[in-house]
Formats: C-alpha cells, sequence, structure tokens
C-alpha cells in the first residue's frame, strides 16, 4: 500500500456538499492508481471503511500566461470520489452547515 497515491483533498462547494449530503468526499491521486490501490490508501490512512469510488480523469487545460499570453498545457488530473459506509466520516475539514 502507497499512501502516497493520495495527493490531496479537492475542497470545493460541490465536495463540501457532497460530503454533508451523500458521505462522499473528493481526492485528487496519481495518475497511475485503480481503484483498488485508492481503496486501500483511503482505508488505511483515515481508518475508514469504504462503499464504493468513482474515477474522474480531467483532460490537459489551456491556460494562457505571461506578458506575450503564451499558451501553456497544463498535465491530467485524477479525482477519486470516495463514499464511505453510513455512519462514517473523514475529519479533515469542518462540513457542518451553520
Amino acid at each position: 500500500m502507497n499512501p502516497y497515491i493520495v495527493v490531496k483533498p479537492v475542497i470545493t462547494e460541490k465536495s463540501l456538499r457532497l460530503a454533508n449530503t451523500e458521505n462522499t468526499y473528493v481526492f485528487e491521486v496519481q495518475m497511475t492508481s485503480n481503484k483498488n490501490q485508492i481503496k486501500e490508501a483511503i482505508e488505511k490512512l483515515f481508518e475508514v471503511k469504504v462503499e464504493k469510488i468513482r474515477t474522474i480523469v480531467n483532460q490537459r487545460e489551456l491556460k494562457r500566461t505571461g506578458k506575450k499570453r503564451m499558451t501553456v498545457k497544463l498535465g491530467k488530473t485524477k479525482k477519486a470520489l470516495v463514499t464511505l459506509i453510513s455512519g462514517q466520516s473523514i475529519d479533515l475539514f469542518d462540513t457542518s452547515e451553520k
């Protein structure tokens, strides 16, 4: 089990809503990882039981930067939507509504 498979959590309005309503957390993971490796890493890092994993690969993004407005290609990224068994949660960030 490689704990470096999970790169970082994705914290957006939508990911916080998913955590509150569907008990689903979003993480950015390495491109070479598969669902079984992601499941093992999440279960070991956060000591929870994973019910389901969905993965999304975002294609390369074009971004304009600099004085000459050069176009730069950013790399691909892979996200994992991890659904936990009911009754469990990850206290990575505060998801309670105010």
